[in-house]
């Protein structure tokens, strides 16, 4: 019995279909698989052409715009990058190691500011503590609505952040320093102290205020304030001071004018440090001037010699002074000197304007530290004994061998002292 394969479709004469071994390929629902013999299985098939793209893909205008799609992508997703690094190193700790202190000069930019704090190691990027301040500050807004850094020296904390310094430069929260003025200086001797500082900064005036109007008093500024700015304040602050003073005065006073005031004040200033003395001294000098009598004050033989500059601390005041012709010795010339002798504090004027009422026309030093007064001469001369006895306890040898040309502490006794001439 003979068996065979069959190989072709009867109807096609035995012949592959249309298409040869890919129609063949392509599944049952061609007909069957033609086996190939191995050299036809080696031999290359040819590989269809790709679609061709349409007009519409190939247009010049499609691939530029998805050139600039790309590029916005690029673009965005730099900035973001560049967003979050700006941010993160505008809130994260800084590198500062420890406490510091940062002068920003008088119209120092935000640049300049920016610049500096890098150079000092206080933040790690200028660029991105300049742009993110300015953004904060108002600068991409209106000029009325910005706001900016303030000139002044700070105190930078370690590791702060540039939000934190920022904020403080911001705040013109700088450090201050402070100069104090007693009570008792002269113009010049305050404007010394002034040109010593070395925070403060420019010259003072050539022509300085007159005697007695500056106020005493501390006064505190930042770094870099100029000295001229200082002596303002004074003078403000004193014309200030004098008028709320005046016009609460005792409406009896035998003076008359706010300069008068001001002088008698600048006497019992330099007269005693004790607060609850000045009353007391200020009614014996009224008292005097009532009576005509000369002032007697030694203060006032003091800036008559010296002047502004004021005493050497170890010169004392001898017998002769008190002969000294000068506008200002009280010893020689009846009533007020012409000018004040000092810059008088609150404590001094509110005692000129409102005075103790006593019959006193006399005080000497108690040897404590204040003094005793006296209605009359012959208690003031057994006063002035007594504090002789208590400075000759004090000194001893060469010293109190000179005692007997130094003038007391307060008027003076014996033929020295003013004996009253009125009523």
């Amino acid at each position: 019995m003979q068996m065979g394969v069959r190989l072709s479709n009867s109807d096609n004469g035995g012949e592959l279909p249309p298409g040869g071994s890919n129609a063949a390929n392509n599944g049952s629902s061609r007909g069957p698989i033609i086996p190939k013999s191995p050299n036809e299985a080696l031999k290359p098939e040819r590989v269809p052409d790709p679609p061709r793209r349409s007009k519409k893909a190939r247009s010049q205008v499609i691939i530029f715009f998805n050139f600039v799609m790309t590029m916005l992508v690029l673009v965005c997703l730099a900035g973001a990058a560049i967003f979050y690094y700006a941010l993160s190193t505008y809130h994260g700790p800084g590198p500062l190691q420890a406490n510091t202190n940062f002068v920003v000069r008088e119209g120092a930019g935000i640049a300049e500011i920016a610049t500096s704090l890098e150079r000092n190691e206080i933040i790690e990027d200028a660029r991105v503590f300049r742009y993110v301040t300015s953004v904060n500050l108002g600068y991409a807004g209106s000029a009325e609505n910005r706001r900016s850094l303030k000139a002044g020296e700070y105190e930078i904390k370690a590791h702060a952040t540039m939000q934190e310094v920022a904020d403080l430069l911001e705040s013109g929260k700088s450090i201050l320093y402070s100069i104090s003025m007693p009570e008792g200086l002269t113009v010049r001797q305050m404007a010394l102290r002034l040109r010593e500082d070395t925070i403060l900064e420019g010259n003072l005036p050539s022509d300085l205020p007159t005697e007695g109007s500056l106020r005493p008093d501390t006064y505190k500024f930042s770094r870099g304030t100029n000295r001229a700015e200082i002596l303002s304040q004074m003078h403000a602050a004193q014309q200030k001071l004098i008028d709320q003073i005046w016009e609460r005065r005792d409406p009896d006073l035998p003076i008359k004018t706010k300069e008068e005031f001001v002088v008698l004040a600048s006497i019992v200033e330099r007269e005693t440090g004790k607060d609850d003395e000045r009353a007391h001294v200020a009614s014996v000098f009224y008292n005097r001037l009532q009576k005509g009598m000369r002032l007697q004050s030694d203060p006032t033989i003091i800036y008559g010699i010296f002047g502004g500059d004021g005493k050497p601390s170890d010169r004392p005041i001898y017998r002769s002074d008190l002969q000294k012709e000068t506008p200002y010795n009280t010893y020689k010339i009846k009533g007020l000197p012409p000018t004040p002798i000092s810059n008088p504090g609150r404590a001094a004027l509110e005692a000129v304007a409102n005075p103790w009422r006593t019959k006193d026309l006399y005080f000497v030093a108690d040897g404590t530290g204040g003094h005793v007064f006296a209605p009359t001469l012959e208690e003031h001369n057994a006063n002035v004994k007594r504090w002789r006895r208590i400075e000759a306890e004090r000194k001893a040898g060469t010293a109190a061998a000179n005692q007997s040309d130094e003038v007391v502490d307060g008027q003076p006794d014996g033929a020295d002292a003013e004996k009253p001439t009125g009523n």
